[in-house]
């Protein structure tokens, strides 16, 4: 399979009421299933590409999917980002690729929020998922962690004077991630508008049903319990890659999945925080194939 030319195109796919950007990755026309790629708030689809490319190699069809209002998926005209349209969002696009790859069984990856949204999804819906890989993320959110992710999203309402300035944003941010020689790849997640480089995401999506305590807000103890939940009907593999250095989730949240999910494989991924697949790609890709390969 290593030998397989890879196709990548560029996809548009059905949300709730709204249409979804995608990257679609292939080789060959012996796949041996789906993979799909929800990334995290603030982030875009193009987080996953050498993942996505890695995994078509293997023999998987590969989805890297923009969630609404971000990317180049449509903004919602109503601004609902909340939790239920998320949902609604992932329920109808593995409908679609259902459809277009006819009887490959299907996984689920999502980091942050797309982890939220995929394990809440695959535990409420049975039969959604043939695996689900959570990326930094669990029942159990650490508040200081999810609170540095969110200053750190609102922090440039104005955007940013140049490509440097905002590279040494993520820098303050992530200070053990090694920088990157060149900037060009800060271009798939900021558009330059009026002189200014503004973060490829609609900043209406960071109000959430504009509150914390809200159903609809990822973060919410309505959500918390709602994925416990789920979780304790998740009856297929299940992976959590965490990094080691993360604030987001901890022991406690790992243990407690392990509770909720007796099949629980963990992946500690030591040099990396929150951004696990930004921090150490080769490391997350390998563990995500080696679980992929054992379970397919």
């Amino acid at each position: 399979m290593a030998t397989e030319k890879i196709s990548t195109d560029r996809v548009t796919l059905p949300g709730a009421g709204l249409e979804l950007a995608a990257d679609r990755w292939a080789a060959g026309p012996d796949a041996r299933g789906v993979v799909v790629l929800l990334h995290g708030g603030g982030q875009t689809r193009h987080s996953w590409r050498t993942t996505g490319q890695q995994l078509a190699r293997l023999g998987w069809v590969t989805y890297a999917v923009d969630l609404r209002g971000h990317g180049d998926s449509e903004w919602a005209s109503d601004a609902d980002y909340g939790l239920s349209s998320h949902l609604g969002d992932l329920l109808a696009l593995t409908a679609e690729i259902r459809r277009r790859e006819p009887g490959l069984p299907l996984s689920l990856v999502g980091a942050s929020l797309g982890g939220v949204i995929s394990l809440i999804a695959a535990g409420e819906n049975k039969g959604l998922a043939q695996a689900l890989v959570l990326v930094d993320v669990a029942a159990r959110i650490e508040e200081n962690g999810s609170a540095r992710v969110r200053d750190f999203m609102m922090s440039a309402p104005n955007g940013f004077e140049s490509l440097e300035q905002a590279s040494e944003a993520i820098a303050n941010y992530n200070p053990h991630r090694r920088r990157s020689g060149s900037l060009e790849g800060l271009k798939k997640n900021l558009r330059l508008r009026d002189g200014r480089w503004h973060w490829h995401w609609d900043p209406r999506s960071l109000e959430v049903e504009h509150s914390a305590d809200s159903p609809e807000h990822p973060n919410s103890a309505a959500v918390y319990e709602r994925s416990r939940m789920a979780a304790r009907h998740v009856e297929c593999p299940f992976l959590l890659v965490r990094g080691r250095m993360s604030d987001v989730v901890s022991d406690a949240g790992v243990a407690e999945m392990q509770e909720l999910i007796p099949q629980t494989e963990v992946i500690d991924v030591r040099d990396a925080g929150h951004m696990v697949v930004g921090d150490d790609n080769d490391v997350f890709t390998e563990g995500l194939a080696g679980f992929l390969d054992r379970i397919g």
